[in-house]
């Protein structure tokens, strides 16, 4: 791959984990005070994912060329279910805590996967992913904040779903098309978690407006552009990557919720940064 080519995939590579950490910085913001219910969240999340999406492949003026690119069902779903353990998990978890257990769990069934798919792994690659791991591991254990079991659990969940779901994606031939329609599946399951949640209902303004941005802007457009650039990524590359998200994000929630800086976060963060660059870096040895 020549140099511009490498630059752009970077720049857009960099563009979706910067929105994959908008996503964990909105979702708390509403949810800590809270200014929105988890379900209402996750839903107008999805539901304006979808609406700016299908506008703006409507606007294209054509469609996919091959059924294939119109997404899945399984992808939809593995969406509905990330967002829903995404946003539920986050009633109980800080910003850095909730990020780094779910792109923890994103790494580990990406690699899981390549491993079952007969992926040999370069043992820089091991060397990477171990240093990033150990630095996600020195983050939230013992303690950033202590994490809730049932948090814990959901945002795991949520992890390897995503996983699943980014898998999906690098074989998409038409990014916007297959995200476009992978959030407009998702409309019957947003009915039932909505009818499931009607007892817990609270809106505020500002709530509905950052679920809005979170699925509009950080989802619906950021998943677009990280289908557009999984195609230049190993599964073992994309899973690492994600690791930086939390680091994105525990300083987004020191900016915008006032959340602590520490020297375990800094720390980690380091450890985070060399893993991914050691498992980029393998694959040029």
């Amino acid at each position: 791959m020549s140099t511009q080519p490498i630059v752009k995939v970077g720049l857009l590579t960099a563009l979706a984990l910067i929105a994959f950490a908008a996503n964990s910085v909105l979702t708390r913001m509403a949810l800590a005070e809270p200014l929105i219910d988890a379900g209402s969240f996750t839903s107008i999340r999805l539901l304006s994912g979808s609406a700016i999406l299908m506008s703006i492949l409507w606007l294209r003026q054509k469609r996919p060329a091959t059924t294939q690119a119109n997404g899945s069902w399984f992808a939809s779903i593995m969406l509905f279910l990330y967002a829903t353990g995404f946003s539920y998990a986050y009633l109980l978890l800080e910003t850095g805590t909730g990020a780094l257990i779910l792109f923890g769990m994103v790494q580990i069934t990406m690699v899981a996967v390549s491993l079952l798919k007969g992926h040999v792994l370069h043992r820089l690659e091991w060397l990477g992913i171990g240093v990033s791991f150990l630095g996600f591991v020195y983050l939230v254990w013992p303690e950033v904040s202590t994490p809730s079991v049932s948090g814990v659990l959901l945002m795991s969940i949520a992890g390897a779903a995503w996983g699943l779901y980014t898998l999906l994606g690098r074989g998409s031939s038409d990014p916007l098309a297959d995200t476009a329609y992978n959030f407009l599946r998702c409309t019957p399951f947003v009915i039932i978690l909505m009818l499931a949640s009607w007892s817990t209902l609270s809106l505020d303004y500002q709530g509905v407006l950052y679920a809005i941005l979170s699925g509009a802007i950080a989802s619906g457009l950021g998943y677009t552009v990280w289908y557009l650039v999984l195609s230049h990524l190993s599964a073992t590359q994309a899973g690492v990557l994600q690791l930086l998200v939390p680091v994105i994000a525990a300083f987004g929630g020191v900016l915008f919720i006032a959340e602590p800086i520490s020297l375990r976060l800094l720390l980690s963060a380091l450890c985070i940064l060399g893993g991914i660059l050691t498992v980029i870096l393998a694959k040029r040895v």
